[in-house]
């Protein structure tokens, strides 16, 4: 659960955002089974993401999908998590799809993969340093070679790769105890949905960094898993893909979460045009006897 000093901390972050250089004063977002999400393009949400981190603040970003809105239906604490994210941007194209179809205009999805790219190039050209957070022992070496070649300037001032089990206490605190040390202004988080977003919205404040829930991007950018051609991503088939690269893996995630997004996102659209219709809660006029 949020505490009070970190929501207290969340919307002073926000508010800052807000009436700064990095954000506009207003800015569209759509709220799709409980769950906010922000109108955005990659390029935009990364400029903004990089000034809060340039300017010393904490927070943290969730990229999300129909796998994160089912999440949080199934837990009301996981809801809580995704908004309050100084942004909660639209990872997949049934998102985005739905958000166009709520009148809020998003021309991309906000991919996790992309934005860390984008994320990391701005990081380069400014020199402000950027941490790793999770997945395996190999991919961050993989990582920690690849992404300083493809983007000279980066600089990784810490990767840790944390048990594949709950953390004691004391794990736990030595962990952030490192990523604060290191001077990171930026925390890239790949531990998968939803425990990344949990551990980004507990610990951005502690750390003192901007922490970004980037999912499989590790993997992607290592090279140790494939992306899916981009015709497919932009087609919205890359859970097709995907189940087809991991379908043991997968295929029970995707056989619970597409369905119940499809249904309950329409018959959540279906409620509320019915609400918002003309005259609606009005009272007819009485007609006077002749």
């Amino acid at each position: 659960m949020t505490s009070e000093p970190q929501r207290a901390n969340h919307e002073r972050v926000v508010q800052s955002l807000r009436s700064g250089p990095y954000l506009p004063l207003t800015m569209s977002s759509a709220t799709i089974l409980g769950v906010r999400f922000d109108a955005l393009s990659t390029a935009s949400a990364a400029d903004r993401l990089v000034a809060l981190a340039a300017s010393g603040g904490a927070g943290y970003a969730c990229f999300s999908n129909a796998h994160g809105a089912i999440e949080a239906q199934d837990d009301p604490t996981f809801a809580g998590v995704l908004n309050g994210a100084v942004l909660n941007l639209p990872d997949g194209m049934s998102a985005v799809r739905e958000m166009r179809k709520r009148g809020v205009e998003q021309r991309e999805r906000v991919y996790g993969p992309s934005a860390m790219q984008a994320v990391a190039e701005r990081a380069a050209a400014q020199g402000i340093p950027v941490a790793l957070y999770g997945s395996s022992e190999a991919t961050l070496v993989a990582l920690q070679a690849r992404l300083p070649a493809a983007l000279p300037g980066l600089r990784i001032v810490e990767a840790i790769s944390p048990p594949f089990r709950p953390l004691t206490p004391e794990e736990d605190a030595a962990f952030v105890d490192r990523l604060r040390q290191s001077g990171a202004r930026i925390v890239f988080v790949g531990l998968g949905c939803p425990r990344q977003e949990r551990w980004c919205a507990e610990h951005a404040e502690a750390i003192g960094a901007v922490c970004l829930a980037v999912g499989a991007a590790f993997d992607f950018h290592a090279g140790t898993l494939r992306q899916a051609p981009r015709w497919v991503q932009e087609a919205g088939l890359e859970w097709a893909f995907r189940l087809v690269m991991e379908p043991r893996r997968l295929w029970r995630r995707y056989a619970r979460i597409v369905p119940r997004f499809l249904v309950g996102t329409a018959k959540e659209r279906f409620r509320l045009s019915h609400q918002n219709r003309p005259g609606r809660g009005t009272a007819r006029p009485s007609q006077s006897a002749a």
